[in-house]
């Protein structure tokens, strides 16, 4: 039986949020850093994360399989055959929990023939969580707060404000910003930043430098259903196991369309 994703959105929201709980745990001691193999950082709180979400979508849905950050991907040759998949990042920004700045998050995406068609991103220091399904619209809810529907900010007046990774901005976005022209930089860790387009925050988040498709998925899908776009150089939307590679392109996440961003990159 095919998920259907409006209905699991509350379960995924309390999962991200479960995820959250047991990562501030972590994130409130002292804890220990090992490197992976691509010598990016790993910590307790991601595999305490990884264990709780896997758990949980086991449950919510038994016949979907997961792709996880933290546990090793099968070979295309499986996965082709998947329709239906969780792609999650149990603690995206790992560098910004280490560093203690707070920018780190957790994402949720289900992927139905390589589309984003639900999404969440939980902020766990805040406690801010986005959450979006391509039959029930995008939303954002603050602690304590009732869901509110949230759009992406079209048309753009003023300065165009920019989001990007603080870690990855460095050489290799200066001629990106140089053909923008007049803008408000904010730099910012995680996929929170997808977030921010979606709510109308921010008008555009360029990466030129790897990420994988746990990093961007639950993003895009919240920011599709809110009225934006996330491509390529090529200006085509990102897709999803449908390489043997789980890297990304460069991509730019962007709010209105009347510009050709992609050209920009």
């Amino acid at each position: 039986m095919s998920p259907v994703p409006h209905l699991l959105l509350a379960d995924l929201v309390t999962l991200a949020r479960r995820a959250g709980e047991a990562i501030l745990e972590v994130y409130a001691g002292d804890f220990d850093v090992t490197l992976k193999g691509d010598d990016s950082p790993l910590t307790i709180a991601d595999l305490r994360s990884h264990r709780i979400i896997a758990a949980g979508l086991a449950a919510l849905t038994p016949n979907v399989p997961v792709i996880s950050e933290e546990a090793e991907p099968p070979a295309l040759a499986v996965r082709a055959g998947w329709d239906w998949l969780w792609l999650v990042d149990p603690l995206d920004g790992t560098r910004e929990f280490v560093g203690r700045n707070g920018e780190f998050t957790v994402n949720i995406a289900l992927i139905h023939d390589h589309v984003p068609v639900a999404g969440v991103l939980h902020v766990p220091l805040t406690g801010v969580t986005y959450y979006a399904a391509t039959d029930s619209g995008a939303f954002r809810e603050r602690p304590g707060t009732p869901a509110e529907r949230i759009t992406v900010r079209r048309p753009l007046a003023g300065p165009i404000r920019v989001v990007a990774s603080r870690s990855h901005r460095g050489n290799a976005l200066d001629p990106f910003f140089t053909r923008l022209g007049e803008h408000e930089f904010r730099p910012l860790g995680s996929a929170s930043k997808f977030g921010l387009v979606a709510d109308g925050s921010a008008d555009v988040y360029p990466r030129v430098g790897p990420t994988c498709e746990w990093d961007t998925a639950a993003g895009q899908a919240i920011v599709e259903i809110a009225g934006g776009q996330v491509v390529g150089r090529d200006g085509a939307p990102l897709r999803y196991n449908a390489r043997e590679t789980l890297l990304n392109p460069d991509f730019i996440c962007y709010g209105d369309d009347s510009r050709a961003w992609h050209e920009l990159l």
